[in-house]
């Protein structure tokens, strides 16, 4: 929840930044000014196309793309180091060309 809280204080600064208006904000992503306070207080009911269509007022909209990219999953990363074999054993000459 807290991730949350602090997403909604972060919207509400980009658009305090921007000089708009909750109702502003609101015209712009087809919403009404409820869903926007309800957005920047962090609720966890505001859907993630309400998210996104602020990012998009903000000119934000690129970020979406990385919020669970792979490069940046720290566990994902853990996990498939775990999986790495223990040993390594030298393939048979017949097996694998080893000349670059």
């Amino acid at each position: 929840m807290q991730g949350l809280q602090a997403l909604g204080r972060d919207l509400a600064i980009a658009r305090k930044r921007r000089r708009l208006t909750q109702a502003l904000l609101a015209e712009r992503m087809l919403v009404n000014v409820e869903t926007v306070q309800r957005l920047e207080r962090g609720d966890p009911t505001v859907s993630l196309g309400i998210v996104a269509s602020a990012l998009f007022v903000f000119g934000l909209g690129r970020r979406l793309a990385s919020l669970a990219a792979p490069a940046t999953d720290g566990v994902g990363e853990a996990e498939a180091i775990r999986a790495l074999p223990r040993r390594v054993r030298r393939p048979a000459a017949a097996d694998i060309d080893l000349d670059f």
